[in-house]
């Protein structure tokens, strides 16, 4: 009996179905249920038990509960990032049964992958998420969603990499660090997503080499791809695959009726006929025909069907061709816009943007009509021209006062914007976008990352407001949202020569780089920025991009090429007379050394950066050079060199207002003093730091399982292998969400002891 309990307890952690079936059985076998019972469980002191407990007659011998570790910080919030719901799905329950047959045949202990294929505007995206929806009781570990960009432009960037894609979805669970490698990140993804009750959606995908890395790796979530193409590919990884139809002619119809043009549906049935005719039936044709007979309560259906069918050719072309329809559809749309809307329109379409927001649109503004006239501007007017887009379906809300385009809408409207706005306008309109990006960015900058505001910045070249952020969440909410829009906006300067604001912006992201750590991202953008500060003659910038940059290198483990960085910034600070920034080079260069092992070359730069440091009382930097020297004393084991430093580098950064570098001090200075035999000044440090590290202005998970792991040491070497066991976990836990390596050394750890 004792086997098949906990034969059951590992199935049902593994399989939801099994979970809920032990799960009702031991409600429906309980004593509260009406079932007697002879037997009498007594649990003393403070013991917790989490999840089903199956108890298999009776039970010898000394029974141990042992007490979870403290939660380390507060989890991060479920994700949710499924597209909202669109309110009517008509004609698609059997595609729904088939979703849900296809997810049930799957093998108990196989991963669970679904493709769904089909047309362009077919509405793979709607039924799936309207699917993941209804079934979001089964996720309750959440559902992540990604757009793969799949036939994305080259100057959008191309398909999403799958590594870009791995950086978000992890941030998204809560890893605060993010590995450079792609293989540290599928490794990541995995460990942290195994056994997780998680929906993945990836949209829009391009080939199966693309989805692979992002699938999960246990049979307890299930990973939905939607493409155009079939991606056979993945059949050989135990995809089952959904090919979505068109609607039929009744269902279009319906589907018509339902967006606006019920009362005509039912007047001429025959016209309605011949308009879903013409749409092929594809549910984003019908929909954006459905606005346009809102937007134009008077016009008949005939009228409709009429301008539907001019210049369309055969309709055996139509229906095998899903673009060619809606973009039919979406050229009628776009000549019914009233002007300011129009005009709105095809400069979002100019945008190196994938995201937009009221203000950034109140910078490019609808003023000025191709006819020469003016058009009405400021926020009211774009507010009331983008209520218009959204009713003539052309643009969607994804989240409040955020809006997209449907990849096959953003095509249409970059044409539109291409023919018909002129070329100063374009330059205009692209100058106003950059001009919102570099005071936004400047904005957030100010609020996450003060001290690095030290280079002054253009002046926009016209007036605009920026997005008014209220705290440093929202700032850091912001350069999240608009991450791509903002590397869009650095790759248009570079090939369009506006090289200050290239690199300016470049300068502006930091905090963007430095606390979301997008790797790829950051390195492209900061060579595009160092190219750009020397084609502008900027010296600072130059200065700047080159140490900015070397980090974002060392961070992706590209230590040689970071190391040849900081060499030209060292030669180009010492060619100005720029001390501080010869002192960022060296300091720099001497972190490379100590990554390295090259300890005793790692001493001397970080001696030489002190001297610096100190020569113009730069306090701060003086402070993070002696930690780096208490870290190579460390590495070393000499112990009481190493706290000399860490203990004055403490002392120095906490009388500045440091508390997240103080708190980094304190953590080494207990290990230090921990290693050396001190134990209890050792602990007692490292626990303070531990403590720092669970509040907001230090919140640091990854030093907080640091200073456990250190805590685990000293506890071990004390003989205490309870104590030691208890942080070790706790730090497994942590390492888990971060770094796959950090975690397997805590568990060698754990099977040490």
């Amino acid at each position: 009996m004792r086997q098949l309990a906990l034969a059951l307890h590992t199935l049902a952690a593994h399989d939801a179905g099994i979970d809920a079936s032990v799960s009702d059985w031991l409600r429906r076998h309980s004593p509260a249920a009406g079932h007697r019972t002879t037997h009498t469980n007594t649990i003393a002191g403070a013991a917790v038990l989490h999840g089903p407990v199956v108890q298999a007659h009776d039970i010898q011998g000394g029974i141990h509960f042992h007490q979870p570790a403290r939660e380390d910080a507060p989890r991060p919030p479920v994700p949710r990032q499924l597209p909202p719901m669109r309110r009517t799905l008509v004609d698609r329950a059997e595609d729904v049964r088939a979703l849900d047959d296809l997810r049930a045949q799957r093998p108990a202990h196989a991963p669970q992958l679904l493709v769904v294929s089909g047309f362009p505007g077919i509405g793979k995206t709607t039924l799936v998420s309207r699917w993941l929806h209804e079934n979001a009781d089964s996720f309750p570990d959440g559902q992540l969603y990604a757009d793969l960009g799949g036939h994305a432009s080259e100057g959008d960037g191309g398909p999403v990499p799958a590594t870009t894609v791995l950086e978000g979805f992890l941030h998204a669970l809560g890893a605060s660090s993010v590995p450079a490698d792609i293989a540290q990140r599928i490794a990541l993804w995995r460990s942290l997503t195994s056994g997780l009750r998680l929906a993945v959606l990836l949209d829009n995908a391009f080939t199966a080499a693309q989805v692979r890395p992002l699938l999960l790796g246990t049979p307890t979530g299930l990973t939905v791809v939607t493409s155009r193409n079939h991606l056979t590919g993945l059949l050989a990884d135990g995809a089952a695959i959904h090919r979505l139809g068109a609607l039929t002619p009744e269902s279009a119809v319906e589907l018509l009726a339902v967006g606006g043009g019920g009362g005509r549906v039912a007047q001429d049935p025959a016209a309605a006929r011949e308009v879903v005719t013409l749409c092929a039936c594809l549910p984003l044709a019908v929909c954006l025909a459905a606005a346009q007979l809102v937007l134009r309560p008077h016009r008949s259906l005939s009228a409709l069907a009429e301008s539907l069918s001019q210049n369309q050719g055969s309709l055996d072309v139509l229906r095998v061709d899903g673009e060619a329809v809606v973009r039919s559809a979406l050229d009628m749309s776009y000549s019914l816009l009233p002007r300011d809307s129009a005009a709105l329109y095809r400069r979002m379409g100019l945008l190196p943007t994938d995201r937009y927001d009221l203000f950034m649109l109140t910078a490019i503004g609808v003023d000025g009509a191709t006819d020469g006239t003016a058009c009405t501007t400021g926020t009211d007017a774009v507010d009331t021209a983008v209520g218009a887009l959204m009713e003539a379906n052309l643009l969607e809300e994804t989240s409040p006062g955020i809006y997209r385009f449907h990849d096959l809408v953003r095509p249409h409207a970059r044409r539109c914007g291409d023919a018909e706005e002129s070329a100063s306008q374009r330059e205009r309109t692209l100058r106003r976008f950059i001009d919102w990006c570099l005071s936004t960015a400047t904005t957030a900058e100010g609020m996450l990352t003060p001290s690095h505001r030290t280079l002054p910045r253009e002046r926009p070249s016209s007036p605009v407001l920026p997005t008014p952020l209220a705290d440093s969440a929202e700032a850091l909410a912001w350069f999240d949202t608009h991450r791509n829009g903002l590397m869009g906006a650095v790759r248009h300067c570079a090939g369009a020569g506006w090289h200050t604001s290239c690199w300016q912006l470049v300068d502006a992201m930091w905090p963007l780089f430095v606390r979301l750590r997008p790797s790829e991202m950051w390195i492209e953008a900061h060579h595009a920025g160092l190219t750009a500060a020397r084609a502008s003659n900027s010296r600072d910038g130059e200065g700047r991009m080159l140490t900015s940059g070397a980090i974002g290198l060392r961070n992706a483990g590209r230590y040689a090429e970071a190391a040849d960085w900081y060499v030209q910034a060292l030669d180009h600070a010492t060619s100005d007379g720029d001390v501080r920034q010869q002192a960022q080079a060296v300091n720099g260069l001497g972190h490379i050394r100590l990554l390295t092992s090259r300890f005793s070359e790692a001493r001397e730069h970080f001696e030489r950066a002190l001297r610096l440091r100190e020569s113009i009382g730069y306090q701060r930097g003086a402070a993070l050079s002696r930690r780096r020297l208490g870290e190579t004393a460390l590495a070393t084991g000499d112990h009481r060199t190493a706290a000399r430093h860490l203990t004055r580098a403490h002392s120095e950064l906490e009388s500045q207002g440091e508390g997240y570098e103080a708190a980094r001090a304190l953590a080494l200075l207990g290990h230090v003093l921990a290693c050396d035999g001190e134990h209890e000044g050792g602990t007692r440090r490292l626990r303070e730091a531990l403590e720092m590290f669970r509040e907001p202005d230090a919140q640091s998970e990854h030093w907080q399982g640091r200073s456990l792991e250190w805590l685990g040491q000293a506890a071990q070497r004390q003989g205490d292998v309870a104590g030691a066991r208890r942080c070790y976990e706790a730090a497994q836990d942590l390492f888990q969400r971060l770094n796959p390596a950090d975690a397997q050394r805590l568990d060698d750890r754990l099977r040490q002891l």
